[in-house]
Protein backbone atom coordinates (compact mmCIF):
# COMPACT_ATOMS: atom_id res chain seq x y z
CA UNK A 1 0.00 0.00 0.00
CA UNK A 2 1.32 3.82 -0.89
CA UNK A 3 1.95 5.47 1.79
CA UNK A 4 0.34 8.98 2.47
CA UNK A 5 2.53 11.53 1.76
CA UNK A 6 3.01 14.63 4.20
CA UNK A 7 4.43 17.82 3.56
CA UNK A 8 6.66 20.00 5.98
CA UNK A 9 7.37 23.50 4.50
CA UNK A 10 10.63 24.43 5.45
CA UNK A 11 9.87 27.97 6.43
CA UNK A 12 8.63 29.44 10.15
CA UNK A 13 8.31 26.68 12.94
CA UNK A 14 9.99 23.84 10.92
CA UNK A 15 13.28 25.16 11.94
CA UNK A 16 12.31 25.18 15.83
CA UNK A 17 10.19 21.98 15.68
CA UNK A 18 11.20 19.82 12.86
CA UNK A 19 13.01 17.07 14.78
CA UNK A 20 9.75 16.24 16.41
CA UNK A 21 7.89 16.85 13.78
CA UNK A 22 9.36 14.21 11.10
CA UNK A 23 10.54 11.88 13.59
CA UNK A 24 6.36 11.37 14.83
CA UNK A 25 5.19 11.42 11.17
CA UNK A 26 7.52 8.66 10.40
CA UNK A 27 6.42 7.03 12.97
CA UNK A 28 3.29 6.89 12.20
CA UNK A 29 3.84 5.66 8.80
CA UNK A 30 3.85 8.30 6.42
CA UNK A 31 6.23 9.38 3.54
CA UNK A 32 7.56 13.06 4.82
CA UNK A 33 8.33 15.32 1.85
CA UNK A 34 10.03 18.37 3.36
CA UNK A 35 10.28 21.31 0.77
CA UNK A 36 14.09 22.33 -0.25
CA UNK A 37 16.13 24.89 1.42
CA UNK A 38 14.55 28.75 0.46
CA UNK A 39 15.59 29.87 -2.80
CA UNK A 40 14.78 33.33 -5.04
CA UNK A 41 11.66 31.28 -6.78
CA UNK A 42 10.39 29.85 -3.74
CA UNK A 43 10.75 33.56 -2.54
CA UNK A 44 9.49 35.12 -5.62
CA UNK A 45 5.99 32.97 -5.38
CA UNK A 46 5.34 33.27 -1.55
CA UNK A 47 5.92 37.10 -2.93
CA UNK A 48 3.10 37.05 -4.94
CA UNK A 49 0.74 34.81 -2.93
CA UNK A 50 1.08 37.37 0.43
CA UNK A 51 -0.77 40.56 0.94
CA UNK A 52 1.78 43.24 1.09
CA UNK A 53 1.72 43.71 4.62
CA UNK A 54 2.93 40.24 5.48
CA UNK A 55 6.20 39.50 7.08
CA UNK A 56 9.30 38.28 4.61
CA UNK A 57 8.66 35.02 6.46
CA UNK A 58 5.15 34.64 6.19
CA UNK A 59 5.78 35.16 2.54
CA UNK A 60 8.60 32.70 2.09
CA UNK A 61 6.41 30.17 3.66
CA UNK A 62 3.86 30.53 1.31
CA UNK A 63 6.06 29.65 -1.04
CA UNK A 64 7.16 26.57 0.13
CA UNK A 65 3.79 25.56 0.71
CA UNK A 66 3.01 26.52 -3.06
CA UNK A 67 6.38 24.01 -4.06
CA UNK A 68 4.71 20.91 -1.83
CA UNK A 69 0.74 21.10 -3.40
CA UNK A 70 1.53 19.32 -6.34
CA UNK A 71 3.94 16.50 -4.23
CA UNK A 72 2.11 16.12 -1.56
CA UNK A 73 -1.57 14.40 -0.39
CA UNK A 74 -1.87 16.55 2.91
CA UNK A 75 0.39 19.67 4.50
CA UNK A 76 1.02 20.02 7.69
CA UNK A 77 0.19 23.00 9.99
CA UNK A 78 0.14 22.86 13.62
CA UNK A 79 -1.70 25.73 14.86
CA UNK A 80 0.03 27.04 17.70
CA UNK A 81 -1.85 30.19 19.88
CA UNK A 82 -0.32 29.84 23.38
CA UNK A 83 2.41 28.00 24.85
CA UNK A 84 2.21 29.96 28.28
CA UNK A 85 -0.71 30.63 30.81
CA UNK A 86 -0.36 34.28 30.11
CA UNK A 87 1.61 34.52 26.78
CA UNK A 88 0.78 34.20 23.31
CA UNK A 89 2.97 33.67 20.01
CA UNK A 90 2.60 36.14 16.92
CA UNK A 91 -0.69 36.35 15.12
CA UNK A 92 0.66 34.51 12.12
CA UNK A 93 1.56 31.23 13.78
CA UNK A 94 -2.33 31.59 15.09
CA UNK A 95 -3.52 32.00 11.68
CA UNK A 96 -1.37 29.73 8.91
CA UNK A 97 -4.24 27.08 8.39
CA UNK A 98 -6.26 29.69 7.65
CA UNK A 99 -4.04 31.97 5.53
CA UNK A 100 -3.46 28.56 3.60
CA UNK A 101 -6.67 27.51 3.05
CA UNK A 102 -7.39 31.25 1.80
CA UNK A 103 -4.92 31.02 -0.47
CA UNK A 104 -5.03 27.88 -1.89
CA UNK A 105 -8.56 27.29 -1.83
CA UNK A 106 -9.34 23.76 -3.46
CA UNK A 107 -5.65 22.91 -4.31
CA UNK A 108 -4.50 22.59 -0.59
CA UNK A 109 -5.47 19.72 1.85
CA UNK A 110 -3.87 20.42 5.63
CA UNK A 111 -3.62 18.17 8.52
CA UNK A 112 -3.72 20.36 11.80
CA UNK A 113 -3.95 20.53 15.34
CA UNK A 114 -4.42 23.86 18.18
CA UNK A 115 -1.78 24.22 20.60
CA UNK A 116 -3.33 26.63 23.35
CA UNK A 117 -2.80 26.47 26.73
CA UNK A 118 -5.04 29.85 27.79
CA UNK A 119 -7.77 27.85 26.51
CA UNK A 120 -6.39 24.24 27.91
CA UNK A 121 -5.98 23.21 24.14
CA UNK A 122 -2.85 21.02 25.07
CA UNK A 123 -0.75 19.42 22.15
CA UNK A 124 -1.43 15.57 22.70
CA UNK A 125 -5.38 15.92 22.17
CA UNK A 126 -4.98 17.86 19.51
CA UNK A 127 -2.33 15.28 17.88
CA UNK A 128 -4.94 12.38 18.64
CA UNK A 129 -7.99 14.50 17.69
CA UNK A 130 -5.91 15.16 13.80
CA UNK A 131 -4.79 12.07 13.20
CA UNK A 132 -7.54 9.21 14.43
CA UNK A 133 -8.50 9.84 11.04
CA UNK A 134 -5.02 7.65 9.68
CA UNK A 135 -4.79 5.43 13.12
CA UNK A 136 -7.06 3.87 14.17
CA UNK A 137 -5.47 2.76 17.52
CA UNK A 138 -4.76 5.84 19.93
CA UNK A 139 -2.08 4.22 21.93
CA UNK A 140 0.12 3.83 18.54
CA UNK A 141 -0.30 7.11 18.27
CA UNK A 142 0.59 8.16 21.81
CA UNK A 143 3.75 6.31 21.86
CA UNK A 144 4.72 7.68 18.40
CA UNK A 145 3.97 11.22 19.92
CA UNK A 146 5.91 10.32 23.39
CA UNK A 147 9.01 9.31 21.55
CA UNK A 148 9.34 11.87 19.30
CA UNK A 149 9.07 13.94 22.14
CA UNK A 150 12.44 12.36 23.78
CA UNK A 151 13.91 12.61 20.79
CA UNK A 152 13.48 16.33 20.72
CA UNK A 153 14.88 17.03 23.95
CA UNK A 154 18.01 14.80 23.66
CA UNK A 155 19.04 16.36 20.34
CA UNK A 156 18.28 19.63 22.34
CA UNK A 157 20.69 18.64 25.15
CA UNK A 158 23.06 17.89 22.49
CA UNK A 159 22.92 20.89 20.63
CA UNK A 160 23.11 23.19 24.29
CA UNK A 161 26.50 20.81 25.04
CA UNK A 162 27.97 21.80 21.86
CA UNK A 163 27.30 25.13 22.17
CA UNK A 164 28.72 25.27 26.03
CA UNK A 165 32.06 23.04 24.70
CA UNK A 166 32.64 25.84 22.43
CA UNK A 167 32.00 28.59 24.51
CA UNK A 168 34.73 27.27 27.25
CA UNK A 169 37.26 26.35 24.56
CA UNK A 170 36.81 29.92 22.44
CA UNK A 171 40.04 31.71 21.16
CA UNK A 172 39.61 34.36 23.71
CA UNK A 173 41.36 36.78 20.57
CA UNK A 174 38.37 36.13 18.60
CA UNK A 175 35.02 38.40 19.45
CA UNK A 176 32.26 35.96 20.42
CA UNK A 177 28.93 37.11 18.79
CA UNK A 178 25.74 36.21 19.64
CA UNK A 179 23.08 35.52 16.68
CA UNK A 180 20.13 37.01 17.71
CA UNK A 181 16.94 35.82 15.99
CA UNK A 182 14.11 33.23 15.54
CA UNK A 183 15.71 30.06 13.86
CA UNK A 184 13.42 30.61 11.01
CA UNK A 185 15.40 34.03 10.31
CA UNK A 186 19.00 32.37 11.56
CA UNK A 187 18.55 29.34 9.62
CA UNK A 188 16.70 29.97 6.57
CA UNK A 189 19.18 29.58 3.18
CA UNK A 190 18.02 33.02 2.42
CA UNK A 191 17.88 34.82 5.17
CA UNK A 192 20.26 34.21 8.29
CA UNK A 193 22.13 31.27 6.48
CA UNK A 194 24.21 33.77 4.27
CA UNK A 195 25.04 36.18 6.76
CA UNK A 196 26.51 33.74 9.61
CA UNK A 197 28.40 32.71 6.63
CA UNK A 198 29.94 35.42 6.10
CA UNK A 199 30.66 36.69 9.92
CA UNK A 200 32.38 33.53 10.37
CA UNK A 201 35.03 35.15 7.62
CA UNK A 202 35.06 38.00 9.75
CA UNK A 203 37.38 35.84 12.32
CA UNK A 204 34.16 35.71 14.69
CA UNK A 205 33.04 33.78 17.19
CA UNK A 206 29.47 32.94 16.76
CA UNK A 207 26.56 31.38 19.35
CA UNK A 208 22.90 31.54 19.13
CA UNK A 209 20.48 32.54 20.84
CA UNK A 210 17.76 29.71 19.97
CA UNK A 211 20.32 27.46 22.05
CA UNK A 212 20.14 28.08 24.98
CA UNK A 213 17.88 26.49 28.22
CA UNK A 214 14.33 27.66 27.95
CA UNK A 215 13.35 27.68 31.66
CA UNK A 216 16.03 29.50 32.32
CA UNK A 217 16.39 31.53 29.29
CA UNK A 218 12.19 33.02 29.91
CA UNK A 219 12.76 33.49 33.58
CA UNK A 220 15.74 35.71 32.61
CA UNK A 221 14.20 37.59 30.27
CA UNK A 222 12.22 39.78 32.91
CA UNK A 223 15.18 41.03 33.75
CA UNK A 224 14.66 43.26 30.63
CA UNK A 225 11.00 43.19 30.15
CA UNK A 226 8.12 42.01 32.60
CA UNK A 227 5.32 42.56 30.33
CA UNK A 228 6.58 41.32 26.88
CA UNK A 229 3.87 39.20 26.01
CA UNK A 230 5.26 37.12 23.18
CA UNK A 231 7.02 33.29 23.98
CA UNK A 232 8.95 33.31 21.77
CA UNK A 233 10.77 36.48 21.25
CA UNK A 234 11.09 36.94 25.50
CA UNK A 235 13.37 33.28 24.68
CA UNK A 236 15.48 35.67 22.65
CA UNK A 237 15.72 38.41 25.67
CA UNK A 238 16.66 35.47 28.10
CA UNK A 239 19.21 34.37 25.80
CA UNK A 240 20.85 38.41 26.12
CA UNK A 241 20.80 37.99 30.12
CA UNK A 242 22.35 34.44 29.56
CA UNK A 243 25.39 34.98 27.29
CA UNK A 244 25.88 38.42 28.53
CA UNK A 245 28.64 37.63 30.12
CA UNK A 246 30.15 35.65 27.30
CA UNK A 247 29.62 37.68 24.63
CA UNK A 248 31.16 40.56 23.02
CA UNK A 249 28.22 42.50 20.66
CA UNK A 250 24.87 40.73 19.25
CA UNK A 251 23.86 40.73 15.83
CA UNK A 252 19.94 41.08 15.45
CA UNK A 253 18.09 39.37 12.49
CA UNK A 254 14.73 40.89 12.20
CA UNK A 255 11.93 40.35 9.29
CA UNK A 256 10.09 43.23 7.66
CA UNK A 257 7.64 44.33 9.31
CA UNK A 258 7.50 42.03 12.33
CA UNK A 259 5.95 43.98 14.85
CA UNK A 260 6.95 42.14 17.91
CA UNK A 261 10.53 41.92 16.54
CA UNK A 262 10.79 45.54 16.56
CA UNK A 263 9.80 45.76 19.78
CA UNK A 264 12.73 44.13 20.97
CA UNK A 265 14.90 45.89 19.16
CA UNK A 266 13.49 48.89 20.92
CA UNK A 267 14.44 46.91 24.60
CA UNK A 268 17.58 46.12 23.78
CA UNK A 269 18.87 49.24 22.21
CA UNK A 270 17.08 50.84 25.27
CA UNK A 271 18.37 48.63 28.36
CA UNK A 272 21.46 46.71 27.23
CA UNK A 273 24.30 49.22 27.70
CA UNK A 274 27.63 47.41 27.95
CA UNK A 275 27.33 45.22 24.81
CA UNK A 276 27.51 46.63 21.07
CA UNK A 277 24.43 45.80 19.05
CA UNK A 278 23.91 46.25 15.09
CA UNK A 279 19.92 45.41 13.61
CA UNK A 280 19.78 44.30 10.55
CA UNK A 281 16.13 44.26 8.80
CA UNK A 282 15.84 42.11 6.09
CA UNK A 283 13.21 42.15 2.96
CA UNK A 284 12.79 40.68 -0.52
CA UNK A 285 14.21 43.57 -1.82
CA UNK A 286 17.43 44.23 0.48
CA UNK A 287 20.65 43.77 -1.59
CA UNK A 288 23.94 42.41 0.35
CA UNK A 289 26.60 45.00 -0.52
CA UNK A 290 25.77 47.64 1.50
CA UNK A 291 25.06 44.95 4.33
CA UNK A 292 28.38 43.20 3.77
CA UNK A 293 30.22 46.92 4.19
CA UNK A 294 27.94 47.57 8.10
CA UNK A 295 28.63 43.86 9.21
CA UNK A 296 32.29 43.96 8.48
CA UNK A 297 32.43 47.37 10.15
CA UNK A 298 30.98 45.85 13.16
CA UNK A 299 33.05 43.12 13.21
CA UNK A 300 35.98 45.66 13.28
CA UNK A 301 34.60 47.64 16.11
CA UNK A 302 34.21 44.62 18.43
CA UNK A 303 37.99 43.10 17.27
CA UNK A 304 39.63 47.02 18.37
CA UNK A 305 37.04 46.69 21.13
CA UNK A 306 38.60 43.19 22.15
CA UNK A 307 42.04 44.68 22.09
CA UNK A 308 41.47 47.53 23.71
CA UNK A 309 39.61 45.96 26.56
CA UNK A 310 42.71 43.50 26.74
CA UNK A 311 44.71 45.94 27.48
CA UNK A 312 42.90 47.61 30.11
CA UNK A 313 43.40 44.62 31.73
Amino acid sequence: MEKIKIGLPRALLYHKYHIFWEDFLNRLGFEVIVSPETNKEILKKGVSLAIDESCLSLKIYLGHIDWLLSRVDYVFIPRIVSLEKKEALCTKFMALGDIARNTFKKEIKTIEYTIDIIEKQWEIFGILKAFSKFEKNPFKIILAYRAAKKLERETEEVKIQKQFTQIKEADNEKPTVLILSHPYTTYDALLGKPIVEFLKKQELSLIYADIVPKKEAMELSKNISRDLYWTYNKELLGAIEYYKDKIDGIVFLMVFPCGPDALVVNLCQHKIKNVPITVITLDELEGDAGLKTRLESFADILKIKKIQDGKRK
